[in-house]
């Protein structure tokens, strides 16, 4: 009985002993995770920068094409009636307003976080496409 509790014994401090790791491997681990997290961290920083650099760079594109489409309308509503002319240039006027607003809201655009920036960009992008009918619909001529 004696033999068997030492067996016992013997065999608990050798499961004890090979399963426990020492203070040193322990921080050595933890320090190795911390910088993977660190790591991890800057690469999802970057890629978000790239996305927002990104999304800037299409935008202007289309800031751009709007206000070519100003121009281009404008010499074309040249040979309009009187009436029909003050009322295009109204709606341009509005729609240039809008388009300048919505660059200045970009340009001024701090990327903070990425919650921030998704929710901004759902909401610039709406009001993008919302300014891109509108081109369209003021381009349409409804002949009756």
């Amino acid at each position: 009985m004696k033999q068997t509790y030492l067996t016992l014994a013997a065999i608990a401090i050798l499961f004890t002993a090979t399963n426990c790791k020492s203070e040193t491997e322990k921080v050595e681990e933890a320090t190795a995770d911390v910088v993977e997290a660190g790591k991890d961290l800057e690469e999802a920083n970057a890629d978000y920068q790239v996305e927002v650099d990104k999304y800037r760079i299409e935008t202007a594109e289309k800031i751009t094409e709007n206000e070519k489409s100003i121009t281009a309308f404008n010499l074309r509503i040249a040979s309009e009636k009187k009436e029909a002319r003050e009322d295009y240039k109204k709606k341009i006027a509005e729609l240039e307003a809008k388009n300048s607003d919505l660059k200045m809201k970009m340009d001024n655009y701090k990327a903070d976080s990425k919650e921030n920036w998704e929710k901004f960009k759902v909401e610039f992008s709406r009001d993008m496409d919302e300014l891109g009918a509108a081109f369209k619909d003021l381009t349409v001529k409804n002949v009756k």
